[in-house]
């Protein structure tokens, strides 16, 4: 029996390469995250059959490594142990070491983190999974420390050179739990949907509340905007206002929290504690884009000026900090600078007394310099705890005063905080999220008709149509330096479709439908899985992995197949393809068991049943004046409906000869039976609020 000591790596030399000490395979790559480890002593290789065809050659354990670039627990793995050489001698020796950037690869992901999750009932990044030379994983977790890590490889290689046959047969048994991790429960009944489903799942989840905080009532916590746009819409239909209040709630928290950035504008990835005060301070595009959205939303129901400011400052940030010069939208700011977390976003009180003289007595109230306020080392986590109008009062100023007194404030230290050295940008562009920032754009357009909004919608789609899309048809996954890469996921086609279904019903520019419908084919030929009616989240075309998984429940992302669902729903209205919308409700049927059981992971296939419970309209608006008719829609808070528009005939069914020159129609359908035109768009709007 070979057996392997940690004292047999004391002393190993290396030799230069370029101007550092160590350069490995990863220098070749373009994903910020892999060049942060492209100089570590590891000998890391890229996801790819020739590093893979590598391990079966050589007959030694991978070791699957996966992380983000924004990931402030991967930093520290790097440098407890890929960046020391007795550490990585250990690696080198004995595995194939593998590194991937979960947001380039969600698969790869999803296949490790499924196994991860089985072995030790939790997952996370950075995480960490050692696989036979065929990639059957064998054993794995998130972060070791140090210590534990060495020994941890020791022990790993040991059995594998003593006994393969016990390793293969437990990666064997693992594999085939990842394989049946997800069951489809086939539902064949065609029983009408009902509120009741919902209405259980949320009563169960209310227990879950925190009704002093918001949010749930444990730590960390998550903003997970699904679940509150999901039961914003449960409280209108219902009339719950226990569940509004806890939403609005929420809302009010997060945006007076300190994991909303209260200088530059955007969320940090969540809060550490139950009072969103101090946040993981990395900014992540799609928990942004998805905030925009449901302050949006939030804003039309409730017309509170909060969530007006939370989505203004926040597209300044997306539009500051994390877009391209041609439209495209980078992924994500590090929670570190300088080797620190939240170095660059947190302020002592003696800088600010320095920097606002005069202006600090209110600033600091306003912002809880105080004991409210402090973090750690003396530095402050700048949040709110009091309405505008107390601190107004306070200092005898009118709420005007104090809001401009505040946006320039907000406007100075911003320029100071720019002098600092900034957190790392993750500045590869991913489609799925770009399409995410895409709706968000139309959404806050459509909620507060800012035109340079909707442009940077417009200019985004172009990209996406114009660098993304394939001229078979399918979509690139990623961009990076001018360069489209990586086969398209189905979250790529699903938050793509959805978000050019958003931008046709704000500008009724044609060609986004139709881009739309040709994605949903796409899908249908590569993706679907006939047998359950589920679409897979990788497609027929992409090398095979252990296992090809779906993606049912939704998490800090909507799932894939909940997101395609809802799509197929409203392609099936715009089009009148009803076999689209029977698939819609044959995938819903499929989770009908896990809603009641766990609503939380279920919101946006929820927010699909509302379409099948409620009365869901489409309202075409044909004639000259479509749009100036449409802008007068934009008050109102009607959530089940979608619409079509046309200045002139259209061939779109729900369009089809309704044009009649010289007049502007309105046509309030169902299932694409309309009723009778009506030219007065009021009388429409206040019809439909009555319903």
């Amino acid at each position: 029996m070979v057996n392997f000591a940690k004292q047999d790596y004391e002393n190993i030399p290396y030799p230069e390469m370029n101007s550092h000490k160590y350069t490995n395979n990863l220098i070749s790559e373009s994903s910020p995250y892999l060049l942060q480890h492209a100089h570590n002593p590891v000998n890391w290789h890229a996801w790819n059959e020739a590093t893979l065809q590598k391990a079966k050659d050589e007959n030694k354990l991978i070791l699957v490594s996966i992380g983000y670039s924004a990931c402030h627990w991967c930093h520290v793995m790097e440098h407890e142990s890929f960046e020391d050489e007795k550490v990585a001698s250990i690696m080198n020796d004995l595995f194939i070491c593998i590194k991937v950037d979960r947001e380039e690869r969600p698969d790869i992901d999803q296949v490790y983190m499924t196994a991860v999750q089985i072995m030790t009932g939790q997952g996370g990044w950075p995480l960490n999974c050692f696989t036979l030379p065929d990639g059957s994983p064998l054993y794995g977790g998130t972060y070791f420390p140090k210590g534990k890590w060495m020994d941890l490889l020791l022990q790993l290689a040991d059995l594998w050179h003593a006994d393969p046959e016990k390793c293969k047969r437990y990666a064997d048994e693992l594999t085939e739990g990842v394989k049946h991790a997800e069951q489809i429960v086939v539902e064949d009944s065609f029983e009408e949907f009902s509120i009741d489903t919902i209405t259980t799942s949320v009563e169960q989840w209310k227990n879950r509340l925190d009704n002093s905080e918001g949010g749930p009532n444990r730590a960390p916590k998550f903003p997970l905007p699904n679940n509150y746009q999901f039961l914003l819409r449960y409280a209108h239909f219902k009339k719950d206002e226990t569940i509004l209040k806890n939403v609005l709630l929420t809302l009010d928290k997060m945006a007076f929290g300190g994991i909303y950035d209260q200088i530059g504008g955007g969320f940090a990835r969540y809060s550490t504690d139950m009072l969103w005060k101090v946040p993981h301070f990395e900014k992540m595009l799609y928990d942004n884009s998805q905030l925009v959205s449901l302050y949006s939303e939030a804003f039309r129901l409730t017309k509170k000026e909060l969530y007006k400011d939370v989505v203004y400052e926040t597209l300044a940030f997306v539009t500051r900090e994390l877009t391209a010069i041609n439209g495209a939208f980078y992924s994500a700011l590090d929670a570190d600078s300088e080797g620190e977390e939240g170095k660059y976003y947190v302020w002592t009180e003696i800088e600010l007394r320095k920097l606002l003289g005069e202006e600090y007595i209110w600033f600091a109230d306003y912002f809880n310099v105080n004991s409210i306020g402090h973090w750690e080392h003396g530095n402050h986590i700048l949040l709110r705890r009091e309405d505008e109008k107390i601190i107004a009062a306070k200092y005898g100023m009118s709420v005007g005063q104090l809001r401009e007194k505040i946006s320039k404030s907000k406007s100075y230290l911003l320029s100071i905080r720019e002098r600092r050295i900034k957190p790392g940008l993750d500045d590869k562009t991913l489609t799925s999220w770009n399409a995410m920032m895409l709706k968000a754009y139309a959404d806050a357009y459509d909620v507060f008709g800012e035109n340079e909004f909707l442009l940077a919608a417009i200019k985004n789609a172009r990209f996406i149509r114009d660098e993304q899309l394939r001229e078979d048809g399918g979509l690139f996954h990623s961009w990076k330096n001018g360069k489209s890469s990586i086969n398209g996921f189905l979250e790529d086609y699903a938050f793509t479709i959805e978000a050019f279904l958003t931008l046709y019903q704000n500008t009724f520019d044609e060609e986004w439908l139709n881009l739309s419908k040709s994605l949903s084919d796409y899908v249908f030929r590569y993706f679907d899985d006939v047998s359950s009616g589920m679409f897979f989240f990788t497609s027929d075309a992409d090398p095979k992995l252990i296992a090809r998984k779906f993606e049912l429940s939704d998490n800090v992302i909507p799932a894939s197949n909940s997101v395609m669902a809802k799509n197929l729903f409203y392609l099936g209205h715009f089009t009148g393809n009803t076999a689209w919308v029977e698939r819609s409700a044959k995938m819903l049927r499929h989770v009908k068991q896990d809603i009641l059981g766990y609503g939380t992971g279920y919101s946006n296939w929820m927010m699909l049943q509302f379409h099948f419970v409620f009365p869901f309209r489409e309202i075409a608006i044909v004639g000259k004046s479509v749009d100036k008719t449409k802008v007068m829609f934009r008050e109102y808070y009607l959530p089940n409906q979608i619409f079509a528009g046309s200045s002139g005939p259209s061939e779109l069914p729900l369009l089809q000869n309704r044009f009649l020159e010289g007049k502007t129609l309105i046509y309030v359908c169902e299932n694409n039976s309309c009723e009778l035109p009506e030219e007065n768009a009021v009388s429409v709007i206040q019809r439909l609020r009555k319903l």
